[in-house]
């Protein structure tokens, strides 16, 4: 964590959508694969912090208005909040290694 990009620790993790296509046909991109166990535990942070954090708070706000299903504004916001932890740590990472 920290040193590597957003949308790899996404799919790491199982927070990524995948591709669900055959010839013309679309389907659905589901998120599937990756950390259950991470995956599961930043549902709930991100839920907690949801109702903590004003940015999570309107983000979440807004998505529930635009109309999008519970179940996708919870993987936002668990994408949302891995993405933050990992601009963090590569901070931190950045600091420390400066510190020295």
């Amino acid at each position: 964590i920290g040193v590597i990009s957003n949308k790899a620790i996404a799919k790491l993790v199982g927070l990524a959508p995948t591709a669900n296509d055959s010839g013309k046909r679309k389907g659905k991109r589901p998120t599937r694969g990756g950390r259950a166990g991470v995956r599961s535990i930043l549902f709930l942070v991100a839920a907690i912090a949801a109702r903590y954090d004003r940015k999570l708070q309107a983000f979440r706000d807004r998505l529930l208005k635009a109309g999008k299903e519970k179940m996708v504004v919870r993987i936002a916001l668990a994408r949302k909040l891995l993405v933050i932890l990992n601009a963090k740590a590569r901070d931190a990472r950045i600091q420390y290694a400066n510190a020295t």
